[in-house]
């Protein structure tokens, strides 16, 4: 049966994505950095495993826990929410090592047993605010932003060995827990200058009634990315995602 690793599955978009795959038959590998496996239904196709994607040693004890895999999904992030000038810059780092150094480093693990086999899909999930770029999410979106061109160009050099490398672009989650965790994360207070900003933006947050993306969105469309050979580099995943693609397409 297919194998799958996916990253960052204790909430959101990666939990939905493990149960999604082991719904549809697959051995899944569910990694995060704390496992709880009362998240899942009990499967003899389920491990579940601790990985930290900052950490080298977490990384490579992973992929060996999971074995051989056809598919890895880089999901694991971290949001950040505040002006530039309210970030530290040990914040920034932190942010990158994450979202972008961590999704290089997992893809960079896993690649020999792929070129070896002479097949496997990387997917890496980012965001349409790489798209269409959005108050008070600079240093966020530069993060994904750096992980959309890392993927485009790792799928040329990877083409030539049989392995696809596709990009998952989810649009606003309000039901998954990542806005929460962003705000959660904003230990240096917004500076007061950028203060009537940040009061219009959470406002026009609270009062937007427009189409959403769901954590069922994005895992079906980690499921395409991982199963069609046919699907494009970038996939939109969620009735807002969509839109956005559109209009960034168009202009």
């Amino acid at each position: 049966m297919p194998s799958i690793m996916i990253t960052g599955c204790s909430s959101g978009f990666g939990l939905e994505t493990a149960r999604l795959f082991l719904d549809r038959g697959w051995q899944v590998t569910a990694t995060m950095r704390r496992p709880r496996q009362d998240l899942f239904p009990a499967s003899d196709r389920l491990r579940v495993v601790a990985l930290d994607v900052t950490d080298a040693a977490s990384i490579a004890a992973a992929v060996q826990a999971a074995g051989p895999v056809d598919v890895v999904v880089n999901n694991a992030g971290l949001g950040q929410l505040n002006a530039l000038e309210g970030v530290s810059l040990a914040a920034i780092r932190e942010i990158f090592e994450t979202n972008t150094f961590g999704t290089m480093a997992v893809t960079q693990a896993v690649l020999p047993q792929f070129r070896a086999r002479g097949s496997g899909v990387v997917v890496n999930v980012t965001s349409t605010v790489t798209l269409r770029p959005l108050h008070l999410l600079s240093v966020y979106t530069a993060s994904k932003a750096a992980v959309n061109a890392f993927t485009e160009s790792l799928a040329l050099e990877l083409e030539p060995f049989g392995i696809r490398a596709r990009l998952v672009l989810p649009g606003r989650a309000p039901s998954t827990r990542f806005g929460d965790n962003a705000r959660a994360r904003m230990v240096d207070a917004i500076p007061e200058a950028y203060g009537p900003l940040a009061q219009q933006v959470f406002a026009a947050w609270q009062h937007d009634d427009g189409p959403v993306t769901t954590a069922e969105d994005v895992a079906e469309a980690v499921f395409r990315a991982a199963t069609d050979p046919g699907c494009p580099m970038k996939l939109p995943a969620g009735a807002d995602a969509v839109i956005w693609a559109a209009e960034a397409a168009a202009r």
